[in-house]
C-alpha cells in the first residue's frame, strides 16, 4: 500500500469530493481513506444523513497530510458544497458513467468554472458502463468551460465491464484487483489504437498552453513523461483543463490511481492562498467554512488555516482557541497545533461565524447564501418550549446560513426558509434530535390583504349613560378606495368645531386600527378615511368615546364598501436548461402565472431565464415540481411585486 501517516513537515493539502446525489461520491470518500490506511466509521463530528451534510476526514498518503471533504450531493445542500470548495485546494467531481445522468453535474461544473477552482473528474461505477466513455465525456463537455481530457483508456472486452486501464502519460497498463492495488500488465493489442488516439488528444490539449510542447509535436518529437506531467500539473492548477480518471469506488478500482493524481496534481496550500488573494506574510490566519454545535462538546468551527501555525490556546481575533480537532478513522483526535493548509475543527470560538477570517481582519471571499425557495411554519408541541425554539433556530441558522427564520407579524407564524423539502426536513430532524424539540410544521399562511371597491358614507353615534359621566361621541366618515400601493390615509375636514381638535387624533388612530382586520379577516389597505362631521358632549365626550364610535363606523362602512381580497403577486425568474424552457413556462401558467418573457442567461450557455408574475399562494411547492421536471437542475428567485384582486377564499 502506497500510504502512510503524514510525517512532520509534510505539506498539508485538501481535496473536496463533489458530485450529484447517487454518484457514489461518499463511497469514494470512504475508499480513499481506506486506501490511505485511515478507514473506519463515518469520519464526521456528528452523525450525518447521506447526501445532505458535509464530512471531513484526515489521513496521510505517501508522507503528505491530507484533509478530505465529502460534500453533500443533494442540490438542496449546494451552498454547503460551495463553502467547502471555497477552502479546498482541488475538487474531484464524481459522476455516473451514463450520459443520461451526466447532466446532473452541470451546476457543480459551473461553480468550479466561475471560481476558477482546479478540479479533476472521476467517472465512477465503470463496472456498470454500457456505452462508450467518449459519449459520457462529450455530454459532460457541454457543461464545462475547460476541456475534459481522458487520462486513462479503459481495457474492456465487448459487453464486459472494464478490467483495467492504460495510463496515457506513462503508457502503462494496469489490471484492477478488488481490495488491492492494480497490477501492472502488458498493454493489450486491441487497446493500442485507442491509446494512441487518447494520447494524441491529451498532448494536443496540453500544447495549446505550452509553445515548447507544441513545437515538439510539430517536429514529431515525443515529449518525455516528465514534460507531460509538469504541463498537466500546471494546466490543472490554472484551471485550463480537467483530467478525467476512471474507476469503481465500491470495488476499490482506480482509487490508488486517483490518490497518485491528487498527490502529483493538487496545488500546494500556498498556491491556493495566493489564488484567494491572501498574502504569504502576516500573523496566523484561518477561515471558518462550517459551524457545528456538537451538543456537550460545544461549538466547533471547521476552519482552513491559510497562513502560519494555529496553536491550541492561542488567541484569534480576540478569542481563545479551545481545542484543535482532526477526524481520523471516524474519531475526533485532539492536537496541539495546525499548520498552514490544514482543515481542522477549532473549539469554543463562540463569536466566530461561517465565512469569517480569524487572526486578521480581512475581507476574505466566501459564498453568499442563496435566496430561499421553500418554507414551513413551525411551532412547538410542548408548552414552554418557545424560548428554547428561538435559541435552537438561532444555532441552526448559524450552522447553515442557507436557512433563515422570519416571524410573520400578520399571521403570527414562525417560518423556517430554505432550499427545498429535504433541506427543511433535515433541519427539523436536527431540531428534534439535537435540541430535543417536538415541532409541528405546516405550509405557511399567505399574507392576504383586502381593500374596497366602493366609496361609502358612514355615521356612527355612541351614547351610554352608566351613572356619573357617560360616554358620547358622534362621527361621520367618508371611506373611499385609493390607488394600489398608496396605503392608508386619514383626512380631517372638520370645520366650525363640530368635533373638538383634541379628539380628532383619536379618530384617526382608531380608523387605522380598525383597518387592521377587515370584514374578510385580513388587513385593509389602500383606503382613505375622511372625518367630515360629528357632534360632542361637553362632559361625556372623551378620546375613548370617539375611538369607539370610529370603530363602529369603520366596521359597518367597510362591510358596505364592496370589500375584495388582495393576494401578493411575486416577480419570479426561473432558470433552466434551454431544453426545459417550454416545461417551465407551462409550469408557471399552470400556477396562474403570467409569462413576461424569456431570454438566454448571460454566461450560461444553453440556459434560459423565464420571467413571470405568479401569485405567492402558488409558490410553496414550485421548487419541488420544477426540479422534478428539469432533472434537478431548475431553480428560481422571486420578490414581492404587487397586490392584486382575487376571489375571496373560505
Amino acid at each position: 500500500m502506497s500510504s502512510s501517516s503524514p510525517s512532520s513537515g509534510a505539506r498539508p493539502r485538501s481535496a473536496a469530493l463533489v458530485g450529484p446525489l447517487g454518484s457514489g461520491k461518499s463511497t469514494l470518500f470512504d475508499a480513499l481513506l481506506a486506501a490511505a490506511g485511515a478507514g473506519g466509521r463515518r469520519t464526521d463530528p456528528r452523525a450525518r444523513r447521506a447526501g445532505t451534510e458535509l464530512r471531513l476526514g484526515h489521513c496521510g498518503f505517501m508522507g503528505d497530510a491530507w484533509s478530505l471533504l465529502d460534500c453533500p450531493g443533494s442540490v438542496e445542500f449546494a451552498y454547503e458544497t460551495e463553502c467547502a470548495l471555497a477552502v479546498a485546494d482541488i475538487a474531484v467531481v464524481v459522476c455516473d458513467p451514463s450520459p443520461a445522468r451526466a447532466a446532473a453535474t452541470a451546476p457543480i461544473l459551473r461553480v468550479l468554472d466561475r471560481e476558477k477552482i482546479p478540479h479533476m473528474l472521476f467517472i465512477n461505477r465503470m463496472d456498470t458502463i454500457e456505452g462508450r466513455v467518449r459519449d459520457t465525456i462529450a455530454t459532460l463537455q457541454a457543461h464545462s468551460a475547460a476541456p475534459l481530457v481522458l487520462r486513462q483508456v479503459p481495457i474492456r472486452q465487448p459487453g464486459q465491464p472494464p478490467s483495467g486501464y492504460v495510463d496515457l502519460v506513462s503508457a502503462r497498463a494496469y489490471r484492477y484487483r478488488p481490495g488491492q492495488a492494480s497490477e501492472l500488465v502488458q498493454v493489450p493489442e486491441e487497446v493500442r489504437d485507442r491509446e494512441a488516439e487518447g494520447r494524441a488528444v491529451l498532448l494536443e490539449t496540453l500544447a495549446d498552453h505550452d509553445d515548447a510542447l507544441l513545437e515538439k509535436l510539430l517536429e514529431d518529437v515525443t515529449p518525455t513523461p516528465a514534460e507531460i506531467y509538469a504541463q498537466l500539473k500546471a494546466d490543472i492548477a490554472a484551471d485550463l483543463l480537467v483530467e478525467v480518471l476512471l474507476g469503481a469506488a465500491e470495488r476499490g478500482a482506480g482509487v490508488q490511481r486517483l490518490w497518485k493524481a491528487l498527490r502529483h496534481d493538487t496545488p500546494d496550500a500556498a498556491a491556493t492562498a495566493l489564488r484567494k488573494g491572501i498574502a504569504p506574510e502576516g500573523p496566523p490566519l484561518a477561515q471558518v467554512f462550517r459551524t457545528v454545535h456538537a451538543g456537550h462538546a460545544g461549538k466547533l468551527s471547521l476552519s482552513r488555516v491559510w497562513r502560519g501555525v494555529v496553536r491550541d490556546g492561542a488567541s484569534l481575533s480576540g478569542q481563545r482557541v479551545g481545542g484543535i480537532s482532526r477526524f481520523q478513522a471516524g474519531e475526533a483526535v485532539k492536537g496541539a497545533e495546525a499548520a498552514a493548509g490544514e482543515l481542522v475543527g477549532l473549539g469554543r470560538l463562540e463569536a466566530a461565524v461561517t465565512g469569517a477570517a480569524l487572526g486578521e481582519d480581512l475581507p476574505l471571499d466566501f459564498p453568499t447564501p442563496p435566496p430561499p425557495v421553500y418554507a414551513l411554519a413551525v411551532a412547538t408541541q410542548e408548552r414552554g418550549d418557545d424560548v428554547k425554539l428561538s435559541a435552537a433556530l438561532a444555532k441552526l441558522v448559524e450552522e447553515d446560513p442557507a436557512l433563515s427564520v422570519t416571524h410573520e407579524k400578520q399571521t403570527g407564524e414562525t417560518v423556517l426558509h430554505g432550499q427545498g423539502e429535504i433541506h427543511l426536513n433535515a433541519a427539523l430532524e436536527r431540531l428534534a434530535k439535537g435540541f430535543n424539540l417536538r415541532l409541528a410544521s405546516h405550509r405557511p399562511a399567505v399574507p392576504f390583504k383586502e381593500t374596497i371597491r366602493a366609496a361609502v358614507h358612514e355615521h356612527a353615534r355612541l351614547k351610554r349613560q352608566t351613572g356619573g359621566h357617560g360616554q358620547f361621541a358622534d362621527v361621520k366618515l367618508d371611506i373611499a378606495p385609493r390607488g394600489r400601493g398608496e396605503g392608508f390615509a386619514f383626512v380631517d375636514r372638520i370645520v366650525g368645531g363640530a368635533v373638538p381638535r383634541q379628539f380628532i387624533p383619536a379618530v384617526g388612530d382608531a380608523a387605522e386600527e380598525a383597518a387592521r382586520t377587515g370584514p374578510l379577516g385580513h388587513p385593509v389597505v389602500d383606503i382613505s378615511v375622511t372625518l367630515v362631521d360629528g357632534t360632542f358632549h361637553s362632559v361625556d365626550s372623551s378620546d375613548m368615546a370617539f375611538r369607539t364610535a370610529t370603530r363602529m363606523a369603520m366596521q359597518e362602512g367597510l362591510a358596505k364598501a364592496s370589500p375584495v381580497l388582495l393576494e401578493p403577486i411575486d416577480h419570479v425568474t426561473v432558470r433552466v436548461p434551454s431544453e426545459h424552457t417550454a416545461s417551465a413556462q407551462r409550469l408557471l401558467t399552470g400556477r396562474r402565472g403570467r409569462i413576461l418573457g424569456y431570454a438566454a442567461l448571460p454566461d450560461h450557455e444553453g440556459w434560459d431565464a423565464v420571467e413571470a408574475m405568479v401569485p405567492e399562494a402558488e409558490l410553496h411547492d414550485l421548487i419541488i415540481e420544477l426540479r422534478s421536471q428539469t432533472a434537478g437542475l431548475g431553480t428560481y428567485v422571486h420578490r414581492f411585486d404587487h397586490l392584486a384582486e382575487t376571489e375571496a377564499r373560505k
